[in-house]
Parts: structure tokens; C-alpha cells; sequence
């Protein structure tokens, strides 16, 4: 018989019942033989959160009796619930009557209004609501924010469970009480049609669905009840209702005033709400994927100074007698007749390539390296290349790309560019020139990935150029496209190796 003695009395330990998010549950009992629950929670970083609240005060909050230390594990212990409310929903088969529905959530959100402003539970879900007393209680605040706490480096952002997660959740924000007004939603699309809005079944999908994809219309609903579940699952946390206002119109729903000649109304209100809902799904996804493209260009400019820095280093030490010259585009390194310059970092927009075809890959940030003879040479001034931080070679996996163009010597319009090869901007133009037909632009340069620590061909080859224009040696290429060994039946962009 395994007793533990915590910080109010001692304890004795019985069968395993369930896992939480943090810890295990088991039966226990005190000396006088009264049974109880007590958690078990490994020490970790962020674990001790539900010692810290007891839901004193607190209305439909599973209290917690004792707690303490047992072992290199934290204990709490708490009166014994009847079940939860998943087991209630695998009991009935499913879907619950909507008066069954609106007492439930009515017991929840009571809870949630006592907790705004103090606590965030952040990890509402059917099996961390207990039935205690012969009312629904909330439970398991391992996950639990503090309102008025500081965000800290253990507040658990990324755990929980995904099915239930608010898009702010998915996007790392700050959770708020509207965070689990939206859970609050998932739960009663759940338990009035017997499944949940999302399903998923992977976290990415979860992701996608939740930030980006409207709920579908819940099925058989009276148009009161539906708005009210449409409301709670907004993309937008401050359009959600308060954990007050949702009681209202619980109680509202409970005890309808019946208004017969109000019925197209209140299905006017559902439908207004639905496409309020579709336009908060169109406004989430188009957030998301800007917070996405923020999120990589911090990366391009991250990864990008280094290499910056490292080429800037082997030209200084190298060539001693060279100028380098800082601007607000890049810098630039004079030796001679030999210049070269470096461009800053540029973003590129969402919407880059715009000719309404699958993009070949996602480009995030570009810039130029050129490298001239001032004055040209025999005519040839020099080369651009194109420095693209983008997905070109893998799906996801994002790089530096260097790569270069020239024009197609059969479709030769008006000006010839000045430099040979030359760079493009990640635009329509360049996308033609990617594309499997003859356009009048092609690739020059394969696309050959630049990493820090990994710079001597990438240095080497741009120094030599650098060598031969301050030589007056700077000559155009002998043929273009360069490097290049053609494979059959493969797309131009793939078609060239190093």
C-alpha cells in the first residue's frame, strides 16, 4: 500500500484511472476511507501550474483538496468526478438533445465567466469536463495561463490538443478567455451533431482547417443555437462573445420567447452570421500566411548575413589595397577597374509570380551580386546574378539560391540587357523563364544553393571575376547557359547540374 503524505495529510494510493496533458491519475482514499483523485505530475518546466490554482471562488472548478511533492513528481489531490464528458458523449452514441447541450455548456461557461481576467484554461475539451455534484466542472489546469502573468519561457504555447485549438493558438499569440470561448464552440458543434467542425486528422491539417476554412453549418440547428456555436468559432478573437454575453444567450435559448412571425428573422441573423464567419476564415488565412512570409524573411535576413559578412572578410584580407564601401543597398568592393557589389536583402510579395499558374516554388526574399569592368571591356561590362531565398529544390525547405538569365538569341527585342548573364526579380517575367516553353528569357545559371560555411566555390568563382575585370580580362561567357548538362524530358529549371 504506496502512502503519500502531502502538505495536508497523508494519503493512500490506489488503481491508475487516465492520463492527462501533464500527469496520471489514480483512485485514492484518506485514512477514514474517502475516495478521491490525486494527480501525479512530473516536474518539469511549466508542470506546477495547477498547484498553483485551487479554484477557490471559482464556480464549476474542480477544487483541488491537498497537494505536495511525491517523489520527483508534484501530487494534487481532488474529489472524485462521475466521468467526464467524453465518456457521457461515447455513452449516448454521440449527439446529445439541445436541451442537454445548453445545460452542459450553460455549467461551462460559468465557469469561464468566474475565470475571465484571472485564469486562461487553454485546453478545454470534453474530457477535462467532469461531471461533480450533478454539475459539469472544468478540470485539468495544467496548460492554464495566468491572466495577469508575464508571458514566460515555460507557458506551454504549443501544448494542447489540436482538434480544439483557437487559430491565435496556432499562430503562437497570446491566449486569451476568447481562446476558450472558442473550444467552447468545437464542444457544442461536438455534442449537438455527434462530430467535430475540423477533423483534421494531422496537426498540419488541424492547423490549415482551423485558421483558414469557415465551420461548416451545423446540421438541424435551430437558427438561435447555430449562430450562437458560428459566433463562438470566429477566427477572430475579439469577435467572439464574452463568456458573459454567451450565457445570456444560453439562458435565452433555454427558456425561448416564441415569436412566430420572427422566425425568417432569426434565420436572416444565422445566415448574416455564416457569412461574417466565411469573410473572419478568408481574413485568418490571409493573416496567417502573411505572419508565415514574416516569419522566413526574418530567416532570409538571419542566413543571409553571414554569408554578407564572410565574402565582405576573404575580399578585405584578400586584396588589401580594395575599397569597401557600405551603402544603403549592400556594399560595394572597388579594386581597380574591378568592381563588385552586393545588393541588400529585398521581400518579395505573396502574389509575385501573377499569371494565375501554379507557382514553380515560393520565393521569399532576393537580392543581386554584380561584378563589372568600369570601363567595359571590348564592350562587356559584366555579370549579374540573381541571390533568390526561396524553395526550389524541396517543397518547404528554404535556401539561397544563386542563379542568373540571359535572353533567348532567337527572340533578341529592342535593348539588350547590359550585363551577360544577368539577374531578374522574382516576377511574371521570370517566371516565363522558368516555365518548360521557349521564352524569350531563359536560365543561365542553375540554381546552386549558397550556405554560410560553405562559401570557398562561391567566394572563389566571384573573387576570380572580380581579379579579371581589374585586369581588363573580364570576357563574356563562351556559352550559355552555363554549367549546364541537359537531361531529357525534365523541366528547364531541373535540367542543369553542377
Amino acid at each position: 500500500m504506496t502512502r503519500l503524505k502531502l502538505d495536508r495529510q497523508e494519503w493512500v494510493l490506489g488503481p491508475f484511472l487516465d492520463s492527462g496533458t501533464y500527469g496520471k491519475v489514480f483512485l485514492a482514499g484518506s485514512p477514514d476511507g474517502d475516495p478521491v483523485a490525486i494527480k501525479l505530475i512530473a516536474n518539469r518546466p511549466g508542470a506546477s501550474r495547477e498547484l498553483l490554482f485551487d479554484g477557490v471562488g471559482k464556480r464549476n472548478v474542480i477544487p483541488i483538496i491537498d497537494s505536495g511533492m511525491y517523489g520527483n513528481d508534484y501530487a494534487i489531490v481532488m474529489p472524485r468526478a462521475d466521468k467526464s464528458l467524453r465518456q457521457h458523449l461515447e455513452q449516448a452514441g454521440g449527439a446529445l438533445p439541445l436541451e442537454e447541450c445548453v445545460t452542459i455548456l450553460a455549467d461551462v461557461v460559468t465557469a469561464l465567466a468566474d475565470l475571465e481576467g484571472d485564469v486562461v484554461h487553454r485546453d478545454l475539451k470534453p474530457a477535462n469536463v467532469l461531471m461533480l455534484n450533478g454539475t459539469w466542472h472544468l478540470a485539468d489546469f495544467g496548460t492554464a495561463r495566468f491572466a495577469d502573468a508575464a508571458t514566460e519561457s515555460h507557458t506551454a504555447r504549443d501544448i494542447g490538443t489540436a482538434a480544439y485549438f483557437a487559430p491565435e493558438r496556432w499562430r503562437l499569440e497570446r491566449a486569451t478567455i476568447a481562446a476558450d470561448v472558442y473550444a467552447v464552440g468545437i464542444m457544442a458543434f461536438e455534442m449537438f451533431s455527434g462530430a467535430r467542425p475540423f477533423l483534421g486528422p494531422d496537426n498540419s491539417d488541424f492547423r490549415d482547417q482551423h485558421l483558414g476554412q469557415p465551420a461548416t453549418a451545423l446540421p438541424n440547428a435551430p437558427a438561435s443555437f447555430a449562430t450562437l456555436v458560428a459566433a463562438c468559432l470566429y477566427k477572430s478573437p475579439q469577435s467572439r462573445p464574452t463568456p458573459a454575453e454567451l450565457l445570456g444567450k444560453l439562458g435565452r435559448i433555454a427558456q425561448p420567447v416564441c415569436f412566430a412571425s420572427l422566425t425568417g428573422l432569426a434565420q436572416a441573423n444565422q445566415n448574416v452570421a455564416a457569412q461574417r464567419a466565411a469573410a473572419e476564415a478568408q481574413a485568418s488565412t490571409k493573416q496567417a500566411e502573411q505572419d508565415r512570409r514574416t516569419g522566413l524573411l526574418q530567416s532570409a535576413q538571419e542566413s543571409f548575413a553571414p554569408i554578407s559578412r564572410e565574402f565582405r572578410t576573404s575580399l578585405t584580407e584578400e586584396a588589401s589595397e580594395g575599397k569597401l564601401t557600405p551603402d544603403r543597398v549592400g556594399w560595394t568592393f572597388q579594386l581597380g577597374d574591378g568592381e563588385l557589389h552586393l545588393s541588400a536583402v529585398e521581400p518579395v510579395s505573396g502574389d509575385v509570380w501573377r499569371n494565375g499558374t501554379e507557382p514553380p516554388f515560393d520565393v521569399i526574399a532576393h537580392a543581386t551580386l554584380t561584378v563589372k569592368a568600369t570601363p567595359p571591356v571590348r564592350g562587356y561590362i559584366g555579370r549579374k546574378h540573381s541571390l533568390w531565398f526561396c524553395d526550389a529544390k524541396q517543397a518547404g525547405q528554404y535556401r539561397w539560391y544563386e542563379t542568373a538569365f540571359m535572353t533567348h538569341p532567337l527572340k533578341r527585342l529592342g535593348d539588350i540587357e547590359p550585363y551577360d548573364p544577368f539577374a531578374m526579380a522574382p516576377d511574371a517575367t521570370s517566371r516565363a523563364a522558368l516555365g518548360r516553353s521557349t521564352a524569350i528569357h531563359q536560365v543561365a545559371w542553375p540554381f546552386t544553393e549558397v550556405e554560410a560555411g560553405d562559401l570557398e566555390e562561391f567566394i572563389t568563382r566571384w573573387a576570380t571575376w572580380l581579379a579579371e575585370a581589374q585586369a581588363r580580362q573580364l570576357v563574356h561567357p563562351a556559352t550559355m547557359p552555363e554549367r549546364c548538362r541537359r537531361r531529357p524530358n525534365r523541366d528547364p529549371l531541373w535540367s542543369v547540374e553542377i
